[in-house]
């Protein structure tokens, strides 16, 4: 404990890892202070129809991403999510369309097009989503009172304006927070969303088994202790790497190569979820989709059944798409995020090698082999932690919004955000020769 405050103080010395983190905790307060602005023209005591519809299902997730604001018909009612959609829009197109490839490859300039590119089709996806959600706020027990404006177009047009720049600036609260302060901004703000939503669950399940009587304090206990175990669990996930030995050598005058040149043998680290959360998150945006074009379509047959079966998130339906969803996810941003070819090429012109494999092609070939195999377990440990709070909803009649907390997309989130942003203090602590506050970062080996 002592070591832990000792820590904490070290944090503080640091002048910019200070000031990054004053910047990013006022700038998530700002974002919180946002989810509780409800918008002009509503009755805020009208919307206890709303809060309850939005407690549990498909919609209880959108919920708790936008960290209530979406029941509180808040500015911030669509939450971070149009810009996630986007984000997986282009990444996708980056598959097929030449312009974006050749972006992909022109580095910090290319980076800024792309993130631009994003950015306005963040806006094309709001113009639409915004007069749906406004729409859809009858159909979710909000009555007709309550739209003190009357529900035309002097209500309508400036509700979208402030939902889409709510959006937006939220967006750009994420991306200040990445640049200025600690962590990635985006995947803060879904988390501290998650977060706000933890304490209310917890007293309902609480309130659940002390009076209805349905195992009481002791069952509570053990609902906890398995809470910890999930967490654990997901915390191995994120941190579980493979290390590939590498060797450095020097080009001798008659062509051969002098080996040990650099001395000890070093590594490349290769993560069993190189992708992170971000297949939970990609894979949860894509899964609002079917539950909404049933209900959308429900006077068809398949409309229909599009309904029953995805808007029940702790269905078998939901989940296996779910399940199957990630997995797809996790290969396609693990290719993405780790080019082998060019970490294989990097090692060839620093004259590094991988014992018994040929510099160059063959490299990147031995480690593409390498991350998926590895990328194999990895995706499908993620997957069961997703959709583990299905399974205990149906065997230990969990309250389903305590239950969206054993794994599933709030906790995995919630640990690779804070796992991600540990490991940037972390840097900054050993870069000053102060002791890490994790034990593996003075110990860590990279080629």
């Amino acid at each position: 404990m002592k070591k832990f405050f000792e820590t904490i103080s070290n944090i503080w010395k640091i002048d910019e890892l200070r000031g990054r983190i004053i910047i990013t905790l006022g700038l998530l307060l700002v974002y919180r202070f946002g989810a509780q602005v409800v918008l002009p023209g509503i009755d805020t005591s009208q919307l206890a129809e709303l809060s309850s519809n939005t407690d549990s299902g498909i919609l209880g997730i959108l919920n708790a991403f936008t960290g209530g604001a979406f029941a509180n018909a808040s500015v911030f009612a669509l939450g971070i999510m149009p810009y996630i959609s986007a984000s997986i829009v282009v990444q996708l197109m980056g598959i097929a369309i030449p312009y974006l490839q050749k972006l992909q490859k022109e580095g910090e300039s290319g980076r800024k097009t792309i993130n631009q590119i994003t950015r306005w089709l963040t806006i094309g996806i709001c113009i639409v989503q915004a007069p749906a959600y406004l729409y859809s706020l009858g159909a979710l027990g909000v009555p007709d009172s309550a739209f003190l404006l009357g529900k035309g177009l002097g209500f309508i047009v400036p509700s979208v304006i402030i939902l889409v720049t709510g959006c937006v600036f939220a967006m750009w609260l994420g991306e200040k927070i990445t640049d200025k302060g600690i962590g990635n901004g985006i995947s803060l703000l879904i988390m501290i969303g998650i977060i706000a939503t933890l304490p209310q669950s917890f007293v309902q399940e609480f309130i659940s088994r002390t009076a209805n009587n349905t195992g009481g304090l002791m069952f509570i206990l053990i609902e906890v202790i398995i809470w910890f175990v999930v967490i654990l669990a997901s915390v191995l996930l994120v941190m579980a790497q493979r290390q590939i030995p590498v060797q450095y050598a020097r080009r001798t005058a008659s062509g051969g190569y002098e080996k040990n040149v650099m001395g000890s043998r070093q590594y490349i680290p290769l993560k069993l979820n190189a992708s992170g959360v971000m297949p939970i998150i990609f894979a949860q945006a894509i899964m609002f989709a079917p539950g909404l074009l049933g209900k959308t379509f429900n006077n068809t047959a398949v409309g229909q059944w599009m309904e029953v079966q995805f808007q029940d998130i702790f269905g078998l339906a939901y989940n296996i798409l779910f399940g199957l969803l990630i997995i797809i996810f996790t290969y396609f941003y693990t290719a993405i995020t780790v080019p082998t070819n060019k970490m294989a090429d990097d090692l060839k012109r620093s004259g590094g090698f991988i014992p018994g494999i040929r510099p160059g092609k063959e490299t990147g070939e031995f480690l593409d082999k390498i991350m998926s195999l590895i990328t194999l377990p990895g995706s499908v440990f993620l997957a069961l932690l997703a959709v583990l709070p299905a399974v205990v909803v149906k065997l230990m009649d969990v309250q389903p919004g305590w239950a969206l907390f054993y794994g599933g997309t709030s906790l995995l989130i919630m640990v690779g955000v804070a796992i991600d942003t540990v490991q940037q203090v972390n840097s900054y602590l050993l870069n000053r020769h102060y002791d890490g506050l994790m034990k593996t970062g003075k110990n860590r080996k990279v080629a």
